[in-house]
């Protein structure tokens, strides 16, 4: 396959996971696949799913949460949104509601439909970044622990090839008070990788 085909099949992809009606019935908001990748995308970000701000702009990450996973990586907005650096895929591409706690959780259809396809057009991903408990469960499967803290604080184990994290919520302020270790070393652990990729 020449270079121009493999790029013509990769745009095709991207055209119909935008234009994805698989959930449609059960979205409240409706579909509205919010992700970002490129052949060059060097870290990839598998995080749970958009908020209604980010489906209401279309932009990955565009919300307080995004803004302190911005400040863990320690990167301004437009090395964030370079898709060169980042891909930006979550386990579930669009809003899925709400529920009594939060965000409902993101949507089953999503990762087996798309997230293997979508990786083959990424082939220079080095380092998959995996935030919240859903992404750890798709991809680290039996290797997780006992629950998300365990994992996090085990990130060591599954280097290089992810990177566990907790969601970057602002919900999640409590857990951070309860658990400084992932400031006081989680955080400088995660920066110094990113600065090797950017550098």
């Amino acid at each position: 396959m020449s270079l121009s085909d493999k790029k013509n099949r990769g745009l095709d992809l991207v055209d119909r996971v935008k234009a994805c009606q698989i959930c449609e019935g059960k979205l409240p908001l409706g579909p509205r696949p919010v992700f970002s990748i490129h052949p060059k995308s060097k870290i990839l970000i598998i995080g749970q799913a958009p908020g209604t701000k980010v489906h209401a702009t279309g932009v990955p990450w565009n919300d307080p949460s995004g803004e302190e996973l911005r400040r863990w990586l320690n990167v301004d907005r437009d090395i964030f949104y370079n898709p060169e650096i980042f891909g930006i895929m979550p386990m579930g591409f669009c809003y899925p509601g709400r529920g009594k706690s939060g965000d409902l959780p993101p949507m089953a259809e999503c990762a087996p439909n798309w997230h293997g396809q979508l990786k083959n057009l990424m082939p220079e991903i080095s380092l998959s970044l995996l935030i919240g408990s859903y992404a750890q469960g798709y991809y680290l499967k039996d290797r997780i622990k006992q629950n998300l803290t365990e994992t996090v604080r085990a990130f060591e184990e599954y280097l290089p090839e992810f990177f566990p994290l907790v969601h970057p919520s602002p919900r999640n302020r409590l857990w951070m008070k309860k658990n400084p270790w992932f400031e006081e070393k989680v955080i400088p652990e995660l920066q110094a990788l990113i600065h090797q990729f950017l550098s």
